[in-house]
Formats: structure tokens, C-alpha cells, sequence
């Protein structure tokens, strides 16, 4: 994905495919289907470019009467299918897509639908899920499957993580699994292991060991360890450990903020499993990093490690200025002074 930098209603990106383009191929834009037992008024978005969706025939590909379902080309057209869904009083949206697809939905509807959302529901066709994972949705689930769990009423609540640049220049961008420092490192190492062939669970493993052996077996003065300058300020915060990270400005190796309570592989680096928006911050260079890794991933809250800079901190809303790039589910977005807040809860139709 090489190109300019452009807007889509949210912070400007890293990399791009053009002004206002979706990376997914031109489709017929709309097409009404659905079995007689769906919620009244439906719509879904489909990525066809998603994992799955590359392979397999879309949700929508067999169209019956019922329910709208969209394809759309660039943002501007996922806008304009949103607006018309929400004018069209949907009951439900079903997402068809990875985590980079929710994203870009939950971004161009926030200024649709504001604090009154309509149940969602995400078919979990994309590489990691880190969603579907956390809401527990089976990675072979069908829309009759999330209708018919739609009819007989079963939802999940999350907020999403809001990223907004504080001098307003731009519009908020929504997900759920914000990183930054050695995360956009680990991230590209994911991606590589996607393009081998590995995926979901599998993918994170092998990018998590490989970013370890890098900083571990690295330099202090090594890209993996020396880090990158932060400032971070927690605003009410609830701390489940110490209070050292509630205001910092200093070179950290790793920066995580998420709304999810549960990760792939069973991994909980930001402690027991909880609600609302979370936070770790890891020092730079790590200390007692082999003895750390195990505890930390597996969610210990041991005080030695707010004492070696292994730092968690809960709040509603920070500021962070970053100096490097961040990743939100998948994406590089550019360095800059940013608040991150929990965003309006919604509600997921879950199994």
C-alpha cells in the first residue's frame, strides 16, 4: 500500500491507496436479501478483500428480499450507505470484515448515528480478529447464524478506543486495540507472517516471539530497545497497580491502549479481564524482559513489575504525544499529539 497521505473523515494515515479510497475493488453497490426469520431492518457492509472473503463467497452474494446489503468503493460511498442506513432506521448492522474493516465502519458512523447506535453484529473474516476473539463469535460464523442470534436478543457491550488529534485538525478515528513504540514493529512482523500464510492466533504468536528476540538479543542502542519519547497524561484515573505512569515524558518501548477484555491467544497484558479503557506503558530499554514476558502476558499484577517499568494504568481519557507512528487495529497512522478516550458503548449481537 504505497501513496499519499489523505483524510477519510478521521486522521490523515500513513500510507494510502489515493484520496478517499477503501482498499477493496469496485462492487455492485447495494442489494437487498435476507431469510424471513431476520430483525426487521438490516444492513451489512462487506469487505471483499478480507481474508476470508477473498476465498469464499460474500454474506451477500446471494441476494434476497429484506435486508440491504453494500459493498462500497471508497469512503466517501461507505459514508453515503451509512447515512442511508441510518435514515432507513435500521435495527442492525452486521459487519463482514476483519478488525481494519470495523474500524473504518465504526469511524464514518460515529457522525451518523452519535450516542444512538443500532445493534451490530461482525462476521469475523479478516486475519486477526482481535474483535470477534473478545466478543466470542465463532470464526466460522454465518449471517443466518448472527440473525438468528439477533432475533433471540444476545449482546455484548464494548466501547470503542476514540483517537482524536487535540488541535482538532482532523476527525476521530475508531477501534480497539491502539499501539505504539515496538508495537508498529511487531505489527509489520504480523504482517509479514500473513503474507506467509499464517493468521489469527498463529500470526500473533510468531510476531510476539520474534519482537522478543529482537529487543532481547539486540543492542541497548538498538532500534528494538532504546524506544521512543512519549508524553502521557491520564485523566481520572483507576489504577489496578501503582501510580508511577499517571504522568510521564520519557523514552518508553512499548505503549498499549484497548477497550477489549479479551486478546488472542488468551494474552492479558493489561491484567484481569475488566471493562472499560485500559493501559500499559513499558519503559525503554525493558528490564528483566525474559522474566517479565511470561508474567506480564499472562495477566500477573505482581508489584515487581511496576518497580522494573512494566506500567498499567485505567483512565477514561489521556493525552499522549508521540514522537513515532501508532498502529490502531492494523493501520500506521503519523506521529502528533493525541487524546484517547472510551468511546459511546455499543452493542454487539454475540452467540
Amino acid at each position: 500500500m504505497n501513496g499519499t497521505i489523505y483524510d477519510f473523515s478521521g486522521l490523515p494515515r500513513v500510507a494510502a491507496l489515493g484520496p478517499d479510497a477503501l482498499p477493496w475493488p469496485p462492487r455492485e453497490r447495494a442489494r437487498r436479501w435476507a431469510p424471513a426469520s431476520a430483525p426487521e431492518r438490516v444492513g451489512l457492509i462487506s469487505n471483499p478483500r478480507s481474508h476470508r472473503n477473498s476465498t469464499v463467497a460474500l454474506a451477500g452474494s446471494d441476494p434476497r428480499p429484506g435486508v440491504v446489503a453494500a459493498a462500497p468503493r471508497t469512503r466517501a460511498e461507505l459514508r453515503d450507505v451509512l447515512t442511508r442506513f441510518a435514515e432507513e432506521r435500521i435495527d442492525l448492522l452486521v459487519i463482514d470484515g476483519g478488525d481494519g474493516t470495523v474500524r473504518d465502519v465504526l469511524t464514518c458512523a460515529g457522525d451518523v448515528w452519535g450516542a444512538r447506535w443500532p445493534r451490530l453484529a461482525v462476521l469475523p473474516s479478516g486475519k486477526t480478529n482481535a474483535l470477534a476473539i473478545d466478543l466470542g463469535t465463532p470464526k466460522e460464523w454465518t449471517l443466518d447464524q448472527a440473525l438468528a442470534a439477533a432475533r433471540d436478543g444476545g449482546t455484548t457491550s464494548r466501547a470503542p478506543v476514540v483517537v482524536e488529534r487535540r488541535d482538532g485538525a482532523d476527525g476521530a478515528v475508531r477501534g480497539f486495540l491502539f499501539g505504539a513504540g515496538a508495537f508498529v514493529g511487531a505489527t509489520a512482523l504480523a504482517q509479514r507472517t500473513h503474507r506467509a500464510g499464517a493468521f489469527n492466533g498463529v500470526a500473533v504468536g510468531l510476531a510476539l516471539s520474534w519482537a522478543v528476540a529482537q529487543t532481547f538479543f539486540g543492542s541497548p542502542s538498538g532500534e528494538w530497545r532504546r524506544g521512543e519519547r512519549m508524553r502521557v497524561r491520564h485523566h481520572e484515573r483507576s489504577a489496578p497497580m501503582h501510580d508511577a505512569a499517571l504522568a510521564s515524558d520519557r523514552a518508553s518501548y512499548l505503549f498499549l491502549a484497548s477497550t477489549l477484555e479479551r486478546l488472542p491467544l488468551g494474552v492479558r497484558p493489561f491484567g484481569s479481564s475488566r471493562p472499560g479503557l485500559k493501559t500499559l506503558a513499558i519503559d525503554a530499554p525493558p528490564r528483566r524482559m525474559l522474566s517479565a514476558v511470561g508474567p506480564l502476558l499472562g495477566g500477573s499484577e505482581a508489584a515487581w513489575l511496576e518497580r522494573a517499568g512494566y506500567h498499567r494504568v485505567d483512565a477514561p481519557s489521556l493525552d499522549l504525544d508521540l514522537d513515532g507512528e501508532f498502529i490502531l487495529d492494523g493501520e500506521r497512522f503519523p506521529a502528533g499529539r493525541y487524546r484517547i478516550s472510551e468511546g459511546v458503548p455499543l452493542n454487539f449481537v454475540t452467540p
